[in-house]
């Protein structure tokens, strides 16, 4: 741990002069005015059910008339508080529950919903333009057919309550947010328009001087690698330096490069952004560099992460050169261990990059599997 204080440590580093040469153009396809996202009809048998409790045991956690209290879809917010007496039901039913899981499943996956009421910004851009009714329809059969593995009537009695449970709602979320992205396609009419954010956007960075080095090869005069357990980003840092076939890195700052991110979906089923850790160009390719510590690689989140990523390089590769600024885009994920070999072994960092970069599977579709 770094008990040395801070004050007096931060100093600014400022775009290098001929900052040009190491800058980075991130290409981004703005999306046609006139593109929808439509969907495959979804194979619902091939949907998992929820295994973890039986109808009997979710309905024994509510009781008649008790008042419960079920999250809303993603959001952090509540559908409210709910008293069921006997046959008399002070809320709307199982249709509006149906209506409200719709529209909170095709606002999530435009993008983030942010924690509280705010999603009135999501109006505006729902991620299904069109055929909310269809998934509607989709979670109406999957409910009564798949959900629990068995026929389940949501209208006999009140079995519909054990809907609201957030174990049963976040599984639901998770199931038809996942199949959504991966049934996608889309329909555009004219000219793929592509866009370059430049790092270079950002003029300074803030760090700490006792965690920086000063560098040559990067837009910026120096680096920083976080204080606490940044050793490998350190240990990136300096090897990225010395190699002569690497022509220009930066470490992405994750506050200030905001728009250097990916979009990914969670192993919970919500919809995320990440930033890699470094972009790194040579003669041959720009590389998305993510450092993790070894027993971190296999986390079901960095897998994601993984797949995006893969997803992301291989639509930006099927643009032109002039589009995508040149060189090819790869991704890649290294571990600690794999960092320590190669450099004891003298290796070069690009030789390592070249070697361990990843390649989507034969024959793959844009869309990577998500689960």
């Amino acid at each position: 741990m770094d008990d040395t204080s801070s004050t007096g440590d931060v100093i600014a580093a400022e775009l290098r002069e001929g900052y040009e040469a190491f800058d980075f153009g991130i290409p981004f396809i703005l999306q046609e005015a006139d593109e929808v996202r439509d969907h495959h009809t979804l194979d619902l048998t091939a949907l998992p059910a929820f295994n973890a409790m039986t109808v009997a045991q979710l309905t024994g956690l509510l009781g008649k008339g008790d008042t419960f209290i079920s999250q809303d879809l993603q959001s952090a917010t509540l559908f409210g508080d709910y008293r069921v007496d006997g046959a008399v039901m002070n809320v709307g039913g199982y249709n509006e529950y149906l209506s409200r899981l719709t529209r909170r499943i095709s606002q999530a996956l435009s993008e983030p919903v942010p924690k509280g009421n705010k999603v009135a910004t999501h109006l505006a851009k729902p991620y299904l333009q069109v055929n909310t009714a269809e998934l509607t329809g989709w979670l109406d059969d999957y409910i009564w057919t798949q959900l629990f593995d068995a026929a389940f009537n949501p209208m006999e009695g009140e079995n519909w309550r054990v809907l609201l449970l957030q174990p049963v709602v976040d599984h639901i979320t998770k199931v038809f947010a996942v199949a959504l992205l991966e049934s996608e396609k889309k329909h555009s009419t004219g000219q793929t328009e592509v866009h370059l954010r430049r790092l270079s956007e950002v003029p300074r960075l803030m760090m700490r001087e006792s965690h920086s080095v000063e560098v040559s090869k990067c837009i910026y005069t120096r680096l920083a690698w976080p204080a606490r357990n940044g050793g490998l980003e350190r240990a990136f840092i300096h090897w990225a330096q010395a190699d002569t076939l690497v022509e220009a890195f930066c470490k992405i700052s994750e506050n200030r490069h905001t728009f250097a991110r990916l979009r990914y979906v969670k192993d919970d089923g919500l919809p995320a952004f990440y930033s890699p850790d470094f972009l790194v160009r040579t003669t041959d390719a720009v590389y998305l560099v993510e450092t993790k510590a070894q027993q971190q690689t296999i986390h079901p989140n960095v897998q994601r992460k993984l797949k995006a990523a893969l997803a992301w390089c291989e639509r930006i590769n099927g643009l032109s050169a002039e589009q995508r600024g040149g060189a090819p885009w790869h991704y890649v994920l290294l571990a600690e261990n794999v960092v320590i070999e190669w450099q004891a072994k003298g290796a070069r960092l690009a030789e390592l990059l070249d070697y361990a970069r990843l390649r989507p599977l034969a024959g793959a579709s844009l869309q990577q599997q998500l689960i």
